[in-house]
């Protein structure tokens, strides 16, 4: 089957989280610096949690431009990935709501980890019907990675919070610049 559903599907849930995410944001009741101030955590968090889905969005499209066909495993796979994508509004808003304490900081943790088991599992189910794809994705040891690294945050969380924190942030810096795997194997 092609593979325009599941990418336009994709691309407005994907929306649709970032949409909620913003939406979350409350406006200030006070016209001045300070009243900003209180709304920190809750922006900061906001940001990270942003450049998270932005990432898995461009992975994802550069994914599945690779792929000419997909699968019903692909398809619940994809949904897999959505769901724990989802998940990033609530466990965002309620990290920066509670001020980076540890549960909120390792539920988010625990989101990314398993948003980034369920986009390997959805890049091995593409991969089979489609070598290039497993060709350009090779071992994967940057999100192998990742994964790896998100356990540590989750840890870190519970000594001391921002160390959790500071995790995320450093996995984002890593994926921020895009995987060049799949771009330089393919035009347009």
């Amino acid at each position: 089957m092609g593979k325009g559903r599941l990418e336009a599907f994709s691309d407005g849930v994907i929306a649709i989280i970032i949409t909620i995410m913003v939406l979350e944001l409350k406006v200030p009741h006070g016209d001045n610096l300070d009243a900003l101030l209180p709304l920190f955590p809750v922006f900061l968090s906001y940001v990270l949690s942003f450049i998270y889905v932005g990432i898995y969005w461009n992975n994802h499209h550069h994914l599945i431009h690779m792929v000419s066909q997909t699968t019903g495993g692909a398809l619940w796979g994809n949904l897999h990935l959505l769901f724990w994508l989802s998940l990033i509004p609530f466990v965002t808003g309620w990290m920066g709501e509670n001020h980076f304490s540890s549960l909120p900081v390792a539920c988010y943790g625990f989101v990314l980890f398993m948003s980034s088991i369920a986009y390997m599992m959805l890049a091995l189910c593409l991969e089979k019907n489609n070598p290039a794809l497993k060709a350009a994705l090779g071992s994967d040891r940057k999100g192998k990675l990742s994964t790896f690294l998100y356990l540590i945050g989750i840890g870190a969380s519970f000594v001391h919070p921002m160390a959790g924190f500071a995790v995320y942030v450093l996995v984002a810096a890593i994926w921020f610049i895009p995987d060049r795997r799949i771009e330089t194997r393919t035009k347009g």
